[in-house]
């Protein structure tokens, strides 16, 4: 094991995998070491049966796009993430077409938003008036028409009331990724690479500046047992739900004042091949008051390893594991002086939330098929498994007026000497990967990132990056156009 690495990531997911790509392209003659406590890499939040593997670009997402008090619809959040999803799909045509990984992780979904109601039926009317001024989401239809939305999604409208006032927004151009093969790909692409080391079942124990300045890695080999120690320039904690208790142990001041809510999650998959079949888009919902953005409701057509499943859910529940795979000691040993306030002041400030989980954790069987048959009205029990999903860390950070407040997005924290980063977080996670990595680079190498070189370099990758919004918006079809191609998404046979 090489002792002084430029570069140590903690954990082998999509976050991590996608940085070491960057920074390999940018400055090939680094050293990156990458550690993983798994025995494989993207078992935790990047695998597909853990991840809602929708490509997240607000086209369907009705948690993105919130109705303000005078009756208008902020479109602000929706329009940045899929901008961001759009600069994930750059990035990823850049790998394809280096041949640095194959296309075949993302397939053609299309994106539906469903509701019922005379309420959310005008939400989403507005909803689609505000987001279709915007050329990212140039195409979305809407319709009320009761056969439109049966051709659209004929399991949701099967023997549905149709006395019901019903409504659908759709983007052709929706897309289901497989974050977790897309990750297995770029770790084999990176371990061709000169000065690239992934070890698994390696799990870091302890970060400790050195009086130089370098991160000294403490690392515990969990098969045989024995720690060894390393130093790194730089250290990126890209490890899910564990990057947390990380954070809190590298003592850097940034880390202050930041907890974790852990949200588990469910799935019904269903096990039925024709009602798969009948099949074939995304449907979101309405999230229920005081749920998380990761509980949306979503009846959602999958491609997994090359075969197409069908899943509902997810249903939330309680575990104090910060990870699937971790322990029930991680929220207990993460609670410390410094972010006791702002968990107790968050936890009183979201009632609704804690609420929502006792309502979900006690749910039978019955109830969870109730809550299918909203969606899926002709549903049957023995059509359908409950599988386990993934586990997700909500952030919790310091507020000066609430206290601590919950943020359901990702948050970047860095080190003022930039020499460690950490993400924490879960929605939209990794569908917008690329950008919080940029973030990453931009907050960590500034001057390096400033630099002729890098602008270059990252343009190369990313055609779309340090063009102005009006540049983008006048370059949005041709760029869409040309990752569409690239990465095979109008190629109907991948599924």
């Amino acid at each position: 094991m090489k002792p002084k690495p430029d570069i140590v990531l903690i954990g082998a997911g999509i976050m991590s995998a996608t940085l070491a790509v960057f920074l390999k392209e940018l400055m090939p003659d680094i050293s990156i070491t990458i550690f993983e406590r798994l025995h494989k890499a993207a078992e935790e939040s990047s695998d597909a049966w853990n991840n809602a593997g929708t490509g997240h670009s607000a086209f369907c997402e009705l948690n993105y796009t919130t109705e303000k008090e005078d009756g208008s619809i902020d479109i602000s959040k929706a329009i940045k993430i899929a901008s961001q999803f759009e600069t994930s799909k750059q990035f990823w045509s850049y790998l394809v077409q280096q041949k640095y990984i194959a296309a075949n992780f993302i397939n053609h979904v299309p994106h539906i938003s469903f509701v019922w109601g005379d309420d959310n039926v005008a939400f989403l009317k507005k909803r689609h008036q505000a987001l279709t001024q915007n050329k990212l989401f140039a195409g979305m239809q809407f319709t009320e028409d009761t056969s439109e939305l049966k051709e659209w999604m004929p399991l949701v409208m099967q023997d549905r009331d149709e006395t019901e006032n019903c409504a659908a927004t759709k983007m052709d151009i929706g897309t289901d990724v497989n974050f977790g093969a897309l990750t297995d790909m770029i770790v084999a692409y990176l371990q061709t690479l000169p000065d690239v080391t992934l070890y698994l079942n390696h799990e870091v124990r302890d970060l400790e500046k050195t009086a130089d300045g370098k991160w000294e890695v403490t690392v515990k080999n969990l098969e045989q047992d024995d720690k060894i120690k390393m130093q790194a320039d730089f250290v990126f904690i890209g490890a899910g739900g564990g990057a947390l208790p990380l954070l809190e142990i590298s003592d850097i001041k940034e880390a202050e004042g930041y907890g974790g809510f852990p949200i588990s999650g469910q799935w019904l998959k269903c096990t039925n091949e024709n009602v798969i079949k009948q099949h074939a888009v995304k449907v979101y919902g309405k999230a229920s008051v005081g749920s998380p953005p990761m509980s949306v409701p979503h009846l959602d057509t999958r491609i997994i390893k090359g075969k197409k499943e069908l899943l509902f859910g997810p249903f939330a529940g309680f575990s104090t594991k910060f990870l699937k795979n971790g322990s029930y000691f991680d929220l207990p040993k993460s609670i410390e002086w410094h972010n006791m306030v702002p968990m107790l002041s968050a936890g009183w400030h979201n009632i609704p939330l804690t609420k929502y989980l006792i309502q979900q954790v006690t749910q039978s069987d019955h109830d969870r098929m109730d809550a299918l048959r909203a969606y899926y009205p002709s549903a049957k029990k023995e059509d359908w498994e409950l599988v386990i999903a993934g586990q997700r860390v909500q952030v919790i950070k310091k507020d000066e007026k609430e206290g601590g407040i919950l943020e359901f997005g990702t948050e970047l924290v860095c080190s003022a000497d930039g020499s460690l980063a950490a993400l924490l977080g879960a929605s939209p996670g990794a569908s917008t990967a690329v950008s919080a990595m940029l973030n990453v680079i931009k907050n960590c190498f500034p001057e390096d990132f400033n630099s002729a070189h890098w602008q270059s370099k990252l343009k190369e990758m990313i055609p779309t990056f340090g063009k102005s919004w009006e540049e983008y918006d006048l370059l949005c079809q041709e760029i869409r156009e040309w990752t569409s191609d690239v990465l095979k998404l109008d190629a109907n046979d991948k599924q």
